[in-house]
């Protein structure tokens, strides 16, 4: 069993508190709209979105829904960070002990904003190359779903003001 800790930075034009609010606070609402063939719903099952809260993420692979489930630990609009584990999914108890991130978002240049995710993956067993490849999988997700709410948000600019 090791550690392993991954960051990934991302920038955009939209004002950090417009891109939090949609991203983070109101995931669970945009992001089935915007990538209706990613995921078949986001809700939460215990809770209202606060520390503590429960939500599950049901999405579509390989022709199946599967589902993931995430314990909301901290969620602090002024600072604009969102801290979250994985309890369920994404190979948990197969490859992870335990997963969880601290995604923040800070002002940027020219009145943009700073995306950054860090995950901290306490792992099981010895196929490093296997779970390296799901970290890779995780991020190349992370960076579509970021996108396609920039995209979101740059085509209306009335959102999440």
């Amino acid at each position: 069993m090791g550690v392993i800790v991954d960051e990934e930075v991302l920038t955009c034009s939209i004002p950090p508190a417009r891109l939090f609010k949609a991203f983070i606070v109101d995931s669970h609402n945009l992001i089935p709209k915007i990538l209706p063939t990613v995921f078949k719903s986001i809700e939460y099952t215990n809770g209202n979105g606060g520390a503590g809260s429960i939500k599950v993420l049901s999405y579509y692979e390989g022709g199946e829904v599967k589902t993931m489930k995430h314990r909301v630990d901290e969620v602090d609009e002024k600072n604009l960070v969102y801290k979250f584990s994985i309890l369920e999914g994404a190979n948990m108890g197969i490859d992870f002990e335990s997963a969880s991130i601290v995604n923040k978002v800070e002002a940027g240049p020219d009145g943009g904003c700073i995306f950054k995710s860090t995950n901290t993956y306490t792992t099981k067993g010895d196929n490093e190359n296997e779970i390296r490849e799901g970290i890779k999988k995780a991020k190349e997700g992370l960076v579509g779903f970021f996108q396609a709410v920039v995209g979101h948000l740059q085509s209306n600019p009335d959102a999440y003001n």
